[in-house]
């Protein structure tokens, strides 16, 4: 496969909604495109597709000896892979608290590790968080909005370290995209509302906040184009905001006291003792 940019870029979570839209256009603009997954996408895309398990490092190692083989160079790196998921901090397993972790902050710093002797300078590597990482997190979605956090600030370190490499490091900040997270959303808040025993009546109202956040979301197609005009930019901003959504802007705004009653009154809505445990 020829690439008529002269530009090799590196996907992860290339059969996911946002990586199927991305290595679509990139491909479409002449880009040759390795898409790393677990699985192969759906849609047929002109790309090399690499099979790769994000939480082992061998087999991120044998997917860098396979492209090795092809190439010498990358110009940019852009994650998309990661995981949802909404529980309770004090009902949820041990393997479900560190598998997130594992998915959406240790495979980054995992394939940056592997692939960066392979960048050529001024690379570019783009690393997707959420809105949420630089908000407060919110009761049972905590643990998304942690690792998200965990991996701004991973973001924010890695750039100063690798502007000294000739590299560059930008972050895209995701409001609600119809992907499959949408989907996965929905099923964990109801396994969440159907199993949890602390928090029966606040799961249910807080299903409706889920609801209305979720309800302004954009196709994932934006979501490509961003990335299109990130990579073909000189000079790209730290930082890129997309569908932000401005009920979360505003509650976070309020000093913390106040946000801890706002969220107490909306999710004990209906309970008269000023608590959902009936312990």
């Amino acid at each position: 496969m020829n690439s008529t940019t002269g530009k090799t870029i590196l996907v992860t979570g290339a059969s996911g909604g946002m990586g199927q839209s991305v290595c679509h256009l990139l491909t479409e603009k002449g880009y040759l495109v390795y898409g790393l997954d677990i699985r192969k996408p759906d849609d047929e895309i002109n790309l090399t597709f690499v099979q790769a398990d994000l939480t082992d490092s061998v087999s991120i190692q044998t997917a860098y000896d396979t492209i090795q083989k092809e190439t010498d160079q990358l110009d940019a790196i852009v994650h998309l892979a990661g995981k949802y998921d909404l529980d309770s901090l004090v009902e949820m397993s041990e393997e479900d608290f560190t598998g997130i972790f594992d998915r959406n902050v240790f495979s980054v710093f995992r394939v940056n590790k592997t692939f960066l002797p392979m960048m050529t300078r001024p690379g570019k590597i783009i690393i997707t968080t959420s809105e949420l990482a630089p908000l407060d997190p919110l009761p049972f979605t905590g643990i998304y909005g942690i690792t998200k956090t965990a991996l701004e600030k991973y973001c924010h370190s890695l750039r100063l370290e690798l502007q000294l490499l000739g590299h560059k490091v930008i972050e895209v900040r995701p409001g609600a995209i119809n992907t499959n997270l949408l989907n996965d959303s929905q099923v964990r808040l109801k396994h969440f509302t159907d199993h949890t025993e602390l928090y029966q009546v606040s799961g249910k109202n807080f299903k409706e906040i889920v609801d209305k956040v979720e309800s302004r979301h954009i196709q994932p197609e934006a979501i490509a184009q961003l990335i299109l005009r990130i990579l073909t930019a000189d000079n790209p901003k730290y930082i890129y905001n997309i569908n932000r959504n401005m009920l979360l802007r505003l509650y976070n705004m309020a000093p913390d006291r106040i946000q801890a009653k706002a969220i107490k009154k909306i999710l004990l809505k209906g309970v008269n003792n000023g608590s959902d445990s009936t312990t």
